[in-house]
């Protein structure tokens, strides 16, 4: 069974519904840590809760990114994690831990990239005007959500559409399309 670590910065929606995947075995993974760079986000008691390890620390506290990396990197090896899950990490992938994940870092995004890329692609898409976004899952390199995209589905926005509406119609895509796309990654199958 995959080793997984799930970085996230904030409530941590996409993580419960990975850890749930987990236990109700439709994701056979073991979430061995949780990684994030917010000391008060909602993700970590929800980690506590599930009786997850966590590794909380704020990038200022060290003197550089990759000293900051190196410390992540230290636990992911000590937790003896395969993959890197990206559930709202709000910060950009250094060279640390993509030379050390080279091929085994996802991120979701809530957009069909490579519209909307960046912070806010709800707030984007609302603004552009546009009749369908979405949610795509791909995998991470330097850039901000320019990797290769591994899956993608189709979220529709109708007239009357709230910014807080449009979320949860795209969060409730992302729930169910993340752990199906990670457990396809983790036993070789197709993607969707």
């Amino acid at each position: 069974m995959s080793r997984i670590a799930i970085f996230a910065s904030g409530s941590g929606s996409n993580f419960q519904a990975i850890v749930d995947a987990t236990k109700a075995g439709t994701l056979q993974a073991k979430v061995s840590l949780l990684v994030c760079d917010k000391q008060e986000a909602k993700v970590v008691d929800r980690a506590k809760k599930a009786s997850i390890p966590s590794f909380v620390a704020t990038p200022q506290s060290f003197h550089s990114k990759s000293l900051y990396e190196e410390a992540i990197l230290e636990k992911l090896q000590e937790h003896q994690v395969e993959w890197i899950i990206l559930a709202g990490y709000m910060r950009l992938i250094g060279e640390t831990l993509l030379r050390a994940y080279e091929g085994k870092i996802v991120n979701i995004h809530p957009s069909l990239l490579p519209a909307f890329q960046g912070k806010d692609a709800i707030g984007q898409a609302l603004q552009a005007g546009v009749k369908e976004t979405g949610v795509t899952v791909h995998f991470v390199d330097e850039g901000m959500d320019t990797g290769p995209i591994i899956a993608k589905e189709q979220v529709h926005i109708d007239e009357q559409e709230t910014h807080e509406s449009l979320q949860k119609k795209i969060q409730a895509v992302e729930h169910v399309l993340y752990p199906k796309t990670i457990q396809a990654l983790l036993t070789g199958g197709n993607h969707t």
